[in-house]
């Protein structure tokens, strides 16, 4: 498993590259997450333009094990969705940290990043 270090990690396995000054930021799923959930078949993100509140859910993976919710690691407005993942939802599982990228967010709160885990706190999480 691999775990970039320029990122932050939610206890619910979503990984956070803070962006712009941290006015912004991309969020997606980990190694380990997308290596649990299996083959991913679909996903389903909520639309660009919807506010969510830290650790509710913005959308859902389907995998060919489960359907699992994926959780906004901070408040924050939707601006972008990943296009993509429509036609490509394995993206997920080839490049979690590149191309299968789920959102691009406003960040409502910075304060927020200080409950988010580094790189090293994730992978002794994970084990």
């Amino acid at each position: 498993m691999k775990y970039p270090a320029d990122l932050l990690y939610t206890k619910n396995h979503e990984w956070i590259r803070i962006e712009d000054d941290g006015a912004a930021a991309t969020v997606g799923v980990t190694d380990f997450a997308q290596d649990e959930l299996g083959d991913v078949v679909f996903v389903e993100l909520q639309p660009p333009g919807s506010e969510v509140a830290r650790d509710e859910p913005f959308g859902a993976v389907e995998a060919v094990k489960t359907v699992s919710d994926v959780y906004m690691p901070l408040s924050g407005r939707i601006l972008e969705i990943n296009e993509d993942l429509e036609a490509h939802p394995d993206y997920v599982n080839t490049d979690p940290y590149g191309q299968g990228w789920m959102i691009r967010i406003a960040l409502a709160d910075g304060a927020e990043t200080g409950e988010l885990l580094s790189a090293n706190d994730y992978e002794r999480m994970t084990g």
